[in-house]
C-alpha cells in the first residue's frame, strides 16, 4: 500500500500543468512581472517607475526631521537617529569605492550632543564632503550644515540660530547656567571654525530679540546665510553635486 501513493505522486510530477485560461499564451512571463512591478510602484509611490541609481562614487546621507540622541522620541516624530548616521560615515570612510559624501539636510534640530557628534565626524573625514540645506537646517542642524568642505543652501531654505535649551528637570543654581554656557560655547566654536561667520556676528544672530515669537534668535533665509558667512553658496542639488565632483577630482590630483 505504501507504493501506490508514491506512484501517484510521480505520475502527477510528470503531468504538464493545465494552461491558465486568463493568461495570453503569446505573452512573455517577464512582461507580466514588469507589469506587476509598475502597478506596485503606482500604488506605493504614485509613479510608473523610480529612476535606478547606477553604482556611484558618491554616498548620499539625508538628515531629516528631528535629530534623535540619547532619548527615544515619540513614534509619530520623523527622526534621524545618530546611531544610524555614524556607522554610515565610518563605512563611507573605509570604502575605497566611495570618493565623496553628500549631506542633505531638512531638519528642525534636536539633541545637541548627537548633532555635534555627526558634525565632528563629517568635518574630520579624509574624503570630500558637501552639505546642502533644503527646507531647513535649524538649531543644531547649523553645525552639521557647515561641517563639510563646501556648504550650499537652497534659495528658499531657512536656518534658525538660537541658544541651546534644556528640557526635563532643571536645578535653579549657578552650575546649571555654567553648564548651558559651556554647551553653547561648544556649538559656537564649531560653527565659527568651520564657516566664514565671525563669532560676534553669530552671537548677535543667536541672541537677537523680537524676531522669534517664543524664543530669542534669528531666522535667515537662503542668500542671507551666505551674506553672514554662515553658508558658502546658494544652490541646489545640481550645484552641490558638481562641486563635490570637482573636489573629488582635486583630491585625486586631476584638477590643478
Amino acid at each position: 500500500m505504501s507504493s501506490r501513493p508514491k506512484q501517484t505522486y510521480e505520475a502527477n510530477q510528470n503531468e504538464t500543468p493545465a494552461p491558465n485560461p486568463n493568461q495570453n499564451p503569446n505573452q512573455n512571463p517577464n512582461q507580466n512581472q514588469n507589469v506587476d512591478q509598475a502597478l506596485n510602484a503606482i500604488q506605493q509611490l504614485g509613479t510608473v517607475g523610480v529612476p535606478q541609481v547606477q553604482e556611484s562614487n558618491i554616498h548620499c546621507i539625508t538628515i531629516i526631521g528631528q535629530i534623535e540622541g540619547h532619548m527615544i522620541l515619540p513614534p509619530q516624530n520623523k527622526t534621524t537617529k545618530y546611531e544610524h548616521i555614524i556607522p554610515q560615515l565610518v563605512a563611507a570612510e573605509q570604502n575605497n569605492k566611495i570618493e565623496g559624501i553628500l549631506i542633505i539636510l531638512n531638519t528642525v534640530g534636536g539633541d545637541v550632543e548627537a548633532g555635534l557628534a555627526i558634525a565632528e565626524m563629517i568635518s574630520s573625514m579624509s574624503k570630500p564632503a558637501v552639505t546642502l540645506v533644503l527646507g531647513g537646517g535649524h538649531s543644531i542642524g547649523v553645525p552639521i550644515a557647515v561641517s563639510g568642505n563646501v556648504s550650499f543652501i537652497a534659495e528658499t531654505a531657512t536656518m534658525t540660530i538660537h541658544p541651546i535649551r534644556m528640557n526635563g528637570l532643571v536645578i535653579g543654581v549657578a552650575q546649571s547656567f555654567e553648564y548651558l554656557e559651556k554647551m553653547q560655547e561648544r556649538v559656537t566654536r564649531f560653527v565659527v571654525a568651520h564657516s566664514n561667520v565671525s563669532e560676534e556676528t553669530f552671537r548677535t544672530l543667536m541672541l537677537k530679540t523680537g524676531e522669534l515669537t517664543r524664543d530669542i534668535g534669528t531666522t535667515i533665509i537662503g542668500s542671507e546665510a551666505v551674506q553672514h558667512g554662515l553658508i558658502d553658496r546658494v544652490g541646489g542639488i545640481g550645484e552641490a553635486l558638481q562641486e563635490l565632483k570637482q573636489l573629488i577630482a582635486m583630491s585625486k590630483g586631476e584638477v590643478h
